[in-house]
């Protein structure tokens, strides 16, 4: 029997809970509670409430998921520099 792939999604989260536990808003609306992948765990990636974080779900159960990846935060289009390039590194 084949193993289903997982359904991917992204989301913010919202609340980090006891345990390794998160409450994700999902961008389509739905609020589920999530666990950290063991590759997060592994690396001591750090993941706290505003982070935008990828998200597998299993088919058969859509209000658990799994934290696989957790994106850098976008900053406001002020903040960015004018496009500056860095300089480049003398050998």
């Amino acid at each position: 029997m084949a193993k289903e792939e997982p359904i991917v999604t992204s989301g913010k989260v919202t609340a980090a809970l006891a345990g390794t536990k998160f409450r994700v808003m999902l961008f389509n609306g739905n609020e589920i509670l999530c666990d950290a992948a063991g590759r997060l765990r592994k690396n001591f990636i750090k993941i706290i409430p505003g982070d935008d974080v990828t998200v597998e779900l299993s088919q058969y159960d859509l209000s658990k998921g799994r934290i696989t990846y957790r994106g850098r935060p976008k900053p406001p289009e002020e903040i960015l520099p004018n496009n500056k390039k860095r300089p480049p590194k003398k050998r």
